[in-house]
């Protein structure tokens, strides 16, 4: 009856024919032995025959061992094969250069076969629990990016659901949070920011007015101008929307993105009348694309006031309300014919 063990494979090289042999003799019940002479010899077979464990002699003609480990360790496919030294050169300076070169052990004759057996059981025992902890790495890996991947899609379906719980509450800008996060995603992909940023900042678009919940919908729906009072009322929405969205754990700080993105660069903006660099560039890329879609969209107050005056806006506060680089990007955008603002 044919065993189904699989017997482990060993590479025995060594120049002196007596030692293969009595290795041979002693490892065969337990390994498959393949045992060659020469360095060039072993490197022609060793991709063939896959060994588990390299045996390996020093001083033998044509090649010495330590060219032979060092070129199996420059090999990828290679490289992870255990390989002991079986060599007369006892020196200190010759053992630690066997170990510098990536050997696993050094054993010098004349040596004793039981504690050859002994080495190699170790050794081929840690490569096995090396590997065992390799792949249930693997699993694991995949098993928290699957995990991961199934929270990325409960957020965004929660995020979802409360952009369009505002857009309920106020139907005549219906779709705008989802126009702003998707000009301003392009903006900072166009700028070349990093995929983690433009997350953050379609994250924080599509949620960067949640704080209007709080404002009355005869306030966002009438039409004509607001009173000072009304106005007031709806500048706290970044405040709101701050409070409303800070204790979720976003691997970003989108609340502060919302706080931020009716700031400008002169001081003149609102809640906290910040300047230049205390705004986030996430914030200032939110504050052009809300302008910009804001201006060409409908409003109860008024109509769409089209790309030419929207541009004519942001040039004229380049600089000024707003970062230079940001409008130069959304205006490349937004004059493009084919750009579409739908989601």
């Amino acid at each position: 009856m044919t065993s189904q063990f699989k017997k482990p494979i060993l590479l025995i090289i060594d120049d002196n024919q007596l030692n293969v042999e009595t290795l041979t003799d002693f490892l065969e019940l337990d390994y498959q032995i393949h045992g060659v002479l020469t360095g060039p010899d072993a490197l022609a077979m060793v991709n063939d025959i896959h060994p588990d464990l390299i045996l390996l002699d020093i001083m033998m003609p044509f090649m010495d061992g330590f060219e032979i480990c060092r070129k199996l360790k420059s090999n990828s496919e290679t490289a992870n094969i255990p390989i002991i030294f079986i060599t007369g050169k006892g020196d200190e300076a010759d053992i630690a250069h066997g170990f510098e070169l990536g050997a696993v052990d050094y054993i010098t004759k004349p040596f004793h076969v039981p504690e050859i057996q002994m080495r190699v059981n170790h050794h081929l025992n840690l490569r096995s629990t090396n590997e065992n902890l390799k792949q249930n790495n693997i699993k694991l890996e995949y098993q928290v990016k699957q995990k991961n991947a199934d929270i990325k899609d409960m957020l965004s379906a929660a995020i979802n659901a409360m952009s369009q719980m505002f857009e309920n509450n106020d139907p005549s800008t219906a779709g705008h949070q989802q126009r702003v996060a998707k000009l301003a995603s392009h903006i900072a992909r166009e700028m070349k920011l990093t995929e983690d940023q433009i997350e953050s900042i379609r994250i924080a678009g599509l949620l960067h007015d949640i704080g209007k919940i709080r404002i009355p919908d005869t306030i966002l729906s009438r039409p004509g101008q607001l009173l000072k009072s009304e106005y007031d009322l709806i500048r706290i929405h970044p405040q709101v929307g701050y409070d409303l969205v800070k204790h979720i754990p976003f691997p970003w700080p989108v609340a502060e993105f919302i706080l931020q993105h009716h700031e400008k660069l002169n001081g003149s903006g609102y809640p906290q009348g910040l300047k230049g660099d205390e705004i986030h560039l996430e914030s200032k890329i939110l504050c052009v694309a809300d302008v910009a879609e804001a201006m060409t969209s409908h409003r109860p107050y008024r109509p769409a006031l089209g790309i030419d005056t929207t541009e004519g806006e942001l040039v004229k506060n380049k600089s000024v309300l707003f970062d230079p680089k940001v409008v130069d990007v959304c205006m490349s955008l937004i004059s493009d014919k084919h750009y579409n603002y739908d989601w």
